[in-house]
């Protein structure tokens, strides 16, 4: 089967039967009319993604100050044993994990922000193009 063809049969069905629709527009199944046409994306799943983020960043740089302390004085405590150079390097490792980590939550809070508003403006532009059709389909 080629595109074109998997493309007919999705979009509008040689036998005449139902064409693929959105889910906001598909029919109700208890009337067979219309979907809601609720489609939207703001305030939803980009919206909390961002929240996550910045949730996540901010226990993030709450736990690598909480390492930092805990860390406090050992280097002096330890003068003299192997193991002093090795929890050094293993905490300066971890304060960069999660320093990076704290740094890249930052950046997609306000990436994930962007694309909330970005679609709820597109929400928008597509329900303002869709009245007119639905003007014409009440005149009907």
């Amino acid at each position: 089967m080629s595109y074109s063809e998997r493309w007919q049969e999705l979009f509008g069905p040689a036998d005449g039967g139902p064409a693929m629709n959105l889910a906001s527009t598909a029919p109700e199944p208890s009337t067979g009319g219309p979907g809601a046409g609720t489609l939207q994306h703001s305030g939803g799943p980009w919206t909390k993604a961002s929240g996550t983020s910045a949730d996540l960043r901010t226990s993030t740089e709450t736990s690598r100050v909480a390492l930092g302390r805990g860390h406090e004085g050992v280097s002096a405590g330890a003068t003299g044993f192997a193991s002093a150079a090795s929890l050094t390097s293993v905490l300066k490792s971890w304060e960069e994990r999660l320093t990076a980590v704290r740094d890249e939550c930052d950046q997609l809070e306000g990436a994930l922000l962007k694309v909330a508003k970005e679609m709820g403006e597109t929400d928008i532009a597509v329900e303002q193009s869709l009245k007119p059709a639905e003007k014409a389909e009440e005149k009907r």
